[in-house]
């Protein structure tokens, strides 16, 4: 059957257009974990490659570029670019490291310490279950590594206060992120000079993402988002893959964060698609599919944001293991109506649980719904599907 798998997807992805429907309902059930099937079909499926294959060259070299010329101006400080011509340098000279100036890019390359500082902490926890994030990756960015001074993110990070965003929402209950239980028991160490660290380039990928989006910034919690993504492309078995993984990376989460963005920005909270959105309709799917599950949690005041605004949030990347949240999220990144199936995912969670639920006291059902048991994911997976009917 796995042969047959494999084949079904080969066949998928050989021709000179991909149908994007037919990959769909292949990836709906599991991307085989063999060669660069997931790391390719993720790419389609997030539209960061597109149904033709006779694109995806030109598409891959633009986009790679882009990602070198972002580091190039946004990463290295003031001078240090590479780029900088002449003029540039001629005008850097009135551009004093404590200029304070609104267009002085020294003053902006400080003030970039405040959320950077958010990320370097965040980031030095990702996935602690697993070393991957702490080892050295193949190809680090040369023209960050291969110097000295502060093109390193992690070296310009200041222990400053924090003022960057969190997904902490005032009103809505126990909902901060920072119920996240996962702790790794050290920070993860920075490589020497020369080497980086895994969780060095997903600190480049969050920084360039929260300067190419100021309206929204960095929002505790994006380390969780771009983690998964990041391990599928730097593992991936082809070696070109794998060097330009960062930057592959990179245009995979913001294409999934244009998606659920609304999960972060607190303004859109009541919007369709924003967060509280998305949690009623989990609980009216739970009132429809179980009333007296639903009428218990209801009765113990046990509310959805108690433990589902993490589940949505994070697309249930703190809940399980992160083989089985890779398994989880092929399913969702085929969901044509996107994140319908992430709710069914949610709501199964729940009704597999409902035995226990109802016997439970509300402090037993907070551990329970906060801390998940360990479960086969294709229980619950199966179990979510049911749900459709």
């Amino acid at each position: 059957m796995f042969k047959a798998r494999v084949k079904e997807f080969e066949e998928a992805l050989e021709g000179p257009d991909i149908d994007i429907n037919a990959l769909r309902n292949l990836c709906f059930y599991g991307i085989p974990d063999i060669g660069s099937f997931r790391t390719t079909c993720w790419k389609i499926l997030l539209g960061y490659l597109g149904p033709k294959r006779s694109t995806w060259t030109e598409t891959l070299s633009k986009k790679r570029a882009l990602y070198r010329q972002f580091i190039e101006e946004l990463v290295l400080p003031p001078g240090l670019n590479g780029n900088d011509n002449q003029d540039n340098v001629n005008t850097g000279l009135n551009d004093h490291p404590l200029s304070e100036g609104p267009e002085s890019a020294w003053n902006t390359f400080f003030q970039d310490n405040e959320f950077l500082l958010q990320i370097d902490k965040d980031v030095r926890r990702l996935c602690p279950d697993i070393s991957f994030f702490q080892q050295a990756t193949e190809y680090p960015c040369d023209i960050v590594v291969h110097s000295k001074g502060e093109r390193r993110l992690h070296q310009r990070v200041v222990p400053t206060m924090l003022s960057s965003a969190n997904v902490e929402r005032k009103g809505l209950g126990i909902t901060k992120i920072n119920l996240i239980t996962k702790r790794s028991n050290e920070n993860y160490v920075a490589m020497d000079e020369g080497l980086e660290a895994h969780w060095e380039v997903v600190q480049r990928i969050l920084f360039l993402y929260a300067k190419l989006n100021p309206g929204q910034g960095y929002v505790q919690g994006m380390n969780e988002i771009v983690g998964p993504i990041y391990y599928i492309m730097a593992s991936d078995p082809d070696l070109e893959y794998r060097k330009y993984a960062e930057a592959d990376c990179f245009f995979c989460f913001t294409a999934l964060m244009s998606e659920i963005r609304d999960f972060f920005i607190k303004t859109l909270d009541d919007s369709e698609g924003g967060i509280k959105f998305m949690m009623a309709k989990l609980a009216n799917m739970l009132k429809e599919k179980d009333p007296e599950v639903y009428n218990k949690l209801k009765e113990q005041e046990l509310h959805p944001q108690y433990y589902s605004f993490r589940w949505i949030t994070l697309l249930l990347s703190q809940e399980f293991p992160l083989p089985d949240v890779v398994r989880i999220w092929d399913s969702v990144f085929s969901d044509e109506h996107r994140f319908e199936f992430l709710i069914r995912i949610c709501c199964s969670m729940i009704l597999i649980q409902r035995e226990l639920i109802l016997q439970n006291d509300f402090a037993s059902n907070v551990k329970l719904l906060q801390n998940y048991p360990p479960i086969d994911i294709n229980t619950v997976l199966s179990h979510a599907v049911s749900l459709n009917g």
